[in-house]
């Protein structure tokens, strides 16, 4: 038995920089690159600190969030972790996923903080 395997791209969030996709859809499970807190329409990080860079990141995996099963956190400095997850609390408030974070040494346009996550899709319990 084959699986499809379709490689998604969206103008919701930033185009790529390198040699892969913004996603890929394989049968049901789709798994999302890591986002950056990169305003799409003007290819810049926006503005402020770590907690608005985390809610454009968040904005970036576009999809309904009830269906993440899994997110890895990648902040510049682990001290942000307990404000990142203020954020991550406005968009989880049930079924929430299982979730990795490390500090990196440096991030893509120096932004402070970059998600990934793997979600479902269709409905879930």
């Amino acid at each position: 038995m084959s699986l499809a395997r379709k490689a998604i791209s969206t103008t919701k969030a930033p185009g790529v920089t390198g040699p892969y996709s913004t996603a890929v859809l394989v049968d049901k499970t789709v798994y999302i690159s890591g986002q950056v807190g990169m305003d799409p329409c003007s290819g810049k990080l926006v503005p402020g600190e770590v907690v608005e860079e985390t809610k454009q990141a968040l904005t970036n995996i576009g999809c309904d969030f009830a269906n993440v099963v899994t997110t890895t956190i990648l902040p510049a400095d682990i001290n942000d972790l307990n404000a990142v997850n203020e954020v991550y609390k406005q968009y989880f408030k049930s079924n929430l996923p299982a979730r990795a974070a490390g500090q990196v040494a440096a991030l893509p346009l120096g932004s402070l903080v970059e998600n990934e996550a793997i979600a479902v899709r269709g409905p879930s319990q």
